[in-house]
């Protein structure tokens, strides 16, 4: 048996939407870091025929009988039973699909003997889900052309950020987000301002890391976001993803650094709020956001390192 482990990313940077061509490749450069505290695990070993468990439970799940299928066309991969965990909901906008394929891609890689390094397991990981391939490094991660390779472009220790994920829900979101950028791609009036836009807010982050430049990161990452979400909210069918305690905790990271603290948010495909702050400013945001109603819990992560081969 062979067991890896990876852990979600945070796009800082957002992408929403794809490439018209094959390779399961973003609209958009992106940017993301990696957190500690949520974990996918995942199994492998031989066995009479393939089989994929999730959470303790057997599913027919396509992406991940596709993904194998595609690898194989290249690669001798035996019949396998995949058993895979999340320590945080599944499907719920934690990005449990990034941490999931590179847990998946780095066990195979292992256990059949494929004999990849962390850029090519990266390429292939995307190919399963795009934010997969930042999953497979550490710290602070730049998906972005021509390769489409993911890349670090800063070790955790360059600047050794906090983030407080506000759970509001755990129920499986009701759109996809592969579905839910394909028709945002299609019927979205700022689709293509979204697109054009994006390189920018790549080039001011990644600036903002560069230089420890908090209130210019802030700026970049809540505008990403909001701009992503309002693709979703002007799409047809609409894409609302946020229920009320998702907009209660933007107003109070809002306040919190309105009054000098270093905190400022972000928010995925589902209700799920990100709150990235400097170390000395997590027991106030943390607790700032546990008072919230409707917030169900509150976790606490540091910067994650990259996927990796476990005993």
């Amino acid at each position: 048996m062979t067991r890896a482990i990876a852990h979600p990313n945070i796009a800082l940077v957002k992408y929403w939407g794809k490439q018209e061509k094959p390779g399961n490749l973003p609209a958009t450069p992106n940017l993301s870091i990696t957190l500690d505290s949520l974990t996918t695990q995942t199994s492998i070993e031989d066995y009479e025929c393939d089989e994929i468990w999730l959470n303790n439970t057997q599913v027919q799940d396509t992406k991940i009988s596709t993904f194998v299928d595609t690898l194989r066309k290249d690669f001798d991969i035996s019949p396998i039973k995949i058993d895979s965990e999340n320590n945080f909901p599944t499907s719920a906008g934690l990005a449990s699909s990034a941490s999931g394929f590179a847990a998946l891609m780095t066990a195979i890689n292992q256990h059949a003997n494929l004999g990849m390094d962390a850029e090519l397991m990266s390429q292939w990981a995307r190919q399963g889900s795009a934010s997969a391939a930042r999953s497979m490094f550490g710290g602070f991660v730049a998906l972005l052309p021509p390769m489409w390779c993911a890349q670090n472009i800063a070790p955790s220790s360059h600047w050794p950020l906090n983030t407080v994920v506000a759970i509001t829900s755990k129920h499986v979101k009701a759109v996809a987000s592969s579905q839910g950028m394909e028709q945002s791609r299609l019927t979205s009036p700022f689709y293509k301002t979204w697109v054009s836009s994006s390189g920018d807010d790549f080039a001011n982050a990644t600036h903002a890391i560069a230089n420890k430049d908090f209130e210019q990161l802030a700026v970049v990452a809540e505008l990403s976001c909001l701009k992503m979400h309002s693709v979703m909210l002007t799409s047809h069918p609409t894409l609302a993803y946020w229920n009320s305690a998702t907009i209660e905790c933007m107003q109070v990271i809002r306040q919190l650094r309105d009054q000098g603290t270093a905190v400022f948010f972000t928010v995925d495909a589902g209700p799920q709020v990100k709150a990235i702050c400097l170390p000395s400013a997590r027991k106030t945001v943390q607790g700032a956001l546990d008072k919230i109603p409707n917030v169900l819990e509150t976790i606490c992560c540091a910067m994650g390192e990259g996927a990796r081969i476990i005993p």
